[in-house]
């Protein structure tokens, strides 16, 4: 398809000129002799490139641009004048031109010219394409079409938009929030920037200052030389601090700091670094009911919560179960070099009438296991589901339990299936050791 050429001259041998050696040179050429002709033009059709000449008998070539460019945006100008004063010059860039040449020009000059430009943009294009593709790429894993996850995506969309707003993500755990934390950065203009997460339950207190901001030699006795801390390395990027519930409150205040500032200092450190970072917590925490007992600072907690997605569980989202899991079935059918076609339908029944109390990450597990079990070109029957029954868990008739009563009966459940193994469980449940013994210790469990 030829590239669209307006050509807006009010000397008529210049515009005939420049229209027939254009044309010749394979453009479609739409010559226009007065300013006002050139947006009415640009209003009604596709335009690639713009030349244009700043004395125009209608207006200033400066205002027609600023017209043009109020339509298409993405729009091409280059502008031609007689008046070459490096002011004009500089007024016709910050207005948006690409380039500018004075007059009188060699033609061979111009064709130069309109060639990078018509590079320039078609580069333009590829990478716009690129980023939009790569956006979403991002999303991909973000599967389900429920309301609630609807809104979901639009939010992650909304806050990848933005430079360096922090954000807060809350949830229940294996709702998926490691996975919206990512999707941020992927989608955000940091995307090429380091990515890197930490889960401030699964380091003892005493370890994580030094691992977050780093340390200086001598700082204490292990110290044998200085070394950059996680918030240095995100440098330009994204940080992710899981389960920050659980973060000291002797750390918090120079969270606090980061977040303000964009800077911090390393233990041991007397001068302050400068880092350019975003930052996404996450819990299944009720950090409120915390601020409220004076556990996490209010400070932060608003700090943190400049933008918050609240991550529904996958009860209140049953509609997309059935698609999940089939994602999850296509994923594991690949990497276990499997071909299970797919789940009968009364593993669709069982699958849809199990509440997940251990949301996504249960999903997960219990389709990586079905795969495991069945056959290659066959389906996934209700025996390869590891699930007791298909009904919501520990409601019975006549029943009925708050959902910390529900999470207590899975964890135990899940210990007595392993065997009594802590750590296993804690894995299996997609939380730290640490706080799966304080889940044990709430519930009064004892070992």
């Amino acid at each position: 398809m030829n590239h669209v050429l307006l050509v807006v001259e009010d000397d008529d041998v210049m515009r005939i000129t420049l229209s027939e050696v254009f044309t010749r040179k394979g453009f479609k050429v739409i010559p226009a002799a007065k300013g006002g002709e050139a947006v009415d033009i640009v209003r009604s059709q596709k335009v690639d490139l713009v030349l244009l000449d700043l004395r125009l008998p209608d207006a200033n070539g400066l205002d027609i641009m600023t017209s043009l460019r109020s339509i298409d945006d993405d729009i091409t100008v280059i502008v031609m004048t007689a008046y070459p004063e490096v002011k004009t010059a500089i007024s016709a860039m910050k207005a948006g031109a690409y380039d500018y040449i004075n007059k009188p020009f060699e033609l061979e000059e111009l064709k130069l010219l309109v060639d990078k430009a018509l590079e320039a943009r078609t580069l333009k294009s590829e990478v716009e394409l690129f980023r939009i593709e790569k956006k979403n790429e991002c999303m991909t894993e973000m599967v389900g079409s429920s309301l609630p996850f609807k809104q979901v995506k639009e939010l992650i969309t909304t806050i990848a938009g933005t430079p360096r707003t922090s954000v807060l993500i809350l949830g229940e755990t294996g709702t998926g929030k490691e996975l919206v934390a990512h999707a941020i950065h992927c989608g955000s203009e940091r995307s090429e920037r380091p990515y890197i997460k930490i889960n401030c339950s699964a380091i003892p207190e005493n370890l994580l200052e030094s691992e977050l901001f780093g340390y200086e030699k001598g700082a204490f006795t292990d110290a044998k030389q200085s070394k950059k801390g996680l918030f240095d390395l995100a440098d330009g990027g994204t940080i992710f601090l899981d389960e920050i519930g659980d973060m000291d409150a002797r750390l918090q205040p120079k969270l606090l700091q980061v977040l303000e500032n964009q800077t911090f200092r390393k233990v041991g450190g007397t001068r302050d670094i400068r880092v350019d970072i975003r930052v996404i917590a996450a819990t299944n925490r009720d950090l409120e009911g915390m601020v409220r007992e004076r556990r996490f600072r209010e400070d932060l907690y608003y700090r943190l919560k400049v933008m918050f997605i609240t991550l529904p569980p996958l009860r209140e989202r049953m509609e997309d179960v059935t698609t999940i899991a089939e994602h999850f079935l296509h994923v594991d059918n690949r990497a276990l070099g499997k071909d299970v076609k797919g789940f009968s339908q009364e593993s669709r029944n069982i699958l849809t009438k199990y509440r997940w109390p251990g949301n996504i990450r249960e999903l997960r597990n219990v389709i990586e296991r079905a795969v495991i079990l069945a056959k290659s070109g066959g389906m996934v029957l209700p025996e390869h589901l590891s699930l007791e029954a298909p009904r919501m868990p520990g409601v019975s008739a006549g029943t009925a339990q708050t959902l910390e009563d529900i999470e207590k009966e899975h964890i135990l459940l899940i210990i007595q299936k392993l065997g009594g193994n802590k750590s296993r469980a804690a894995e299996y449940l997609g939380i730290s050791r640490l706080t799966l013994r304080e889940k044990l210790k709430r519930y009064g469990i004892q070992s």
